[in-house]
């Protein structure tokens, strides 16, 4: 049983005198509150307007059952606790949302739209992920199956802010090109991810490593447009500042090269990445982009202190893809939260989680 106060109380407080001689000061619910006319609980449950029957009070630590509440006077210096049901679990908030640009968002995975061999696993899937965010290539053979249908017709556009991205362009001038078609498109379509471009400019084919001059070019032309740039780069850190000073709403490094499922290969160059671009900016969002093999991997970039990570190959080409979406969901989550909480430090030796003294004598070793 969770413990919930009534938002009425609010109400009532704002319509109570609170400066008189004569009335009675009751605490309710640990807010002490004064009233200028006698009130019994059930006078007071009434000008709440709640239903007696989904309550319970408590007067001065003492239950007061429903059918004694309409003789009970309330007196100077009662305290008094009403309280209902709500569903179980944690209601705290144990983190805050993310906030990317002028977006916030409540999931921390983004998730790619590519690879799936059909639209309808891959719609199930994104459901399973969680995730708020998809991205889609300005491709025509990304937009279009051999059967003719149309990915757009089976993503919702009221329920995924849609991620365009710049794949495949290997040149700014590419990129911006293929950014401008988006923008034009996701316009149309009244999506809010009209705003914003994942921009890539990759290097060669083999590697498919970002190239570091036009990808600094073209966030520099793009951020002049108006868009709201998430650039992926690799891990160099220099490089990540000076993205950062052009303008890049997010920088997404790579934590290995695009698809090959290696997850971070350079821990330390993530972690001054970090360091560098939130300094003074605690909330800048670095998000892993690229690399990601399985569940640990995601939890792994999470725990470093990255705000979120994009994938998709993971999942779509993962034997059981929807089962894998349920799985990078929750390792986002818990990477995140063990984060969040702070681990302990390593050891080189034992420290016993139960206490050693008042132990029976024994031998020592």
């Amino acid at each position: 049983m969770r413990v919930h106060y009534p938002d009425q109380l609010a109400e009532l407080f704002k319509r109570t005198p609170t400066k008189t001689a004569v009335m009675p000061t009751i605490t309710i619910n640990e807010e002490p509150r004064g009233f200028n006319q006698p009130l019994t609980v059930a006078d007071l449950l009434r000008e709440l307007g709640r239903d007696p029957k989904r309550i319970a009070v408590e007067l001065n630590e003492q239950i007061v059952r429903r059918e004694e509440q309409a003789t009970r006077q309330l007196a100077d210096g009662d305290r008094l606790e009403i309280v209902t049901l709500v569903g179980g679990g944690a209601s705290e908030e144990l983190d805050k949302p993310l906030v990317v640009g002028k977006f916030t968002f409540r999931s921390r995975l983004f998730t790619g739209t590519g690879k799936y061999p059909t639209y309808d696993l891959m719609q199930s899937c994104l459901k399973a992920s969680g995730c708020d965010v998809t991205t889609v290539a300005v491709r025509r053979e990304r937009l279009v199956d051999h059967e003719g249908r149309n990915l757009l017709d089976y993503l919702d556009l009221k329920q995924y802010t849609i991620l365009p991205n710049t794949a495949g362009c290997f040149s700014a001038d590419d990129a911006i090109r293929h950014a401008r078609l988006a923008r034009e498109l996701l316009t149309n379509l009244g999506n809010p991810g009209a705003d914003w471009v994942k921009l890539e400019c990759l290097g060669d084919k083999k590697t498919l490593l970002p190239d570091p001059i036009d990808t600094l070019k073209a966030t520099e032309v793009l951020v002049k447009e108006g868009f709201q740039v998430m650039v992926y780069t690799s891990d160099d850190p220099l490089l990540a500042k000076r993205l950062k000073g052009a303008g890049a709403t997010s920088v997404m490094p790579a934590g290995s090269p695009i698809g090959s499922g290696q997850g971070v290969l350079n821990p330390n160059n993530i972690r001054i990445i970090l360091e560098y671009l939130k300094e003074g900016d605690p909330d800048y969002p670095v998000i892993i982009d690229a690399g990601v093999g399985t569940a640990s991997d995601v939890a792994f970039a999470m725990e470093l202190g990255c705000d979120g990570v994009l994938l998709n190959t993971a999942i779509a080409s993962a034997q059981d893809p929807l089962r894998m979406a349920h799985a990078m969901r929750h390792a986002c989550e818990a990477g995140r939260l063990a984060y969040l909480a702070g681990r302990i430090p390593r050891k080189l030796y034992a420290s016993a989680s139960s206490p050693m003294d008042g132990r029976i004598a024994g031998t020592q070793k």
